[in-house]
């Protein structure tokens, strides 16, 4: 009897370990993904500083302002939608009439973080700073 009754709290430890495991694999996902944010939009402030102290000796001075504040501008809008995702979430979403548009607002996002890393390619293929 006793044996069957650790085998089924063994059973209820590995079930609630593996909730457990998705739930914090979610979570350092969206930490880690935070951090790249963070990392990209400080990687692009360093290359706008250095394009402004160089300015028009740059050769793609132009385009590279263009490109950096384009990346910039599409991050902070990236970020600004996941929060209102995020509030969205955690106040309304329980009612159907708003998953339309926390659906929209997802897919805008997921294009809008596919536009920076088009842009940012862009930025690395036109940055001079690797040739010299």
């Amino acid at each position: 009897m006793t044996s069957i009754l650790n085998t089924n709290n063994e059973n209820r430890e590995q079930t609630e370990m593996k909730s457990m495991d998705a739930n914090r694999y979610a979570t350092k996902k969206t930490i880690a993904q935070g951090m790249l944010d963070i990392a990209l939009l400080t990687a692009n402030a360093s290359q706008l500083k250095y394009i402004l102290q160089v300015g028009e000796r740059h050769e793609f001075y132009k385009l590279m302002l263009i490109l950096i504040s384009s990346s910039i501008v599409l991050q902070v809008l990236s970020g600004l939608l996941s929060l209102s995702l995020s509030l969205l979430r955690d106040c309304r979403l329980h009612l159907p009439e708003y998953h339309r548009s926390a659906n929209l607002m997802n897919h805008l996002r997921t294009a809008l973080a596919f536009l920076t890393i088009m842009v940012n390619l862009f930025i690395s293929a036109f940055d001079t700073r690797m040739t010299t």
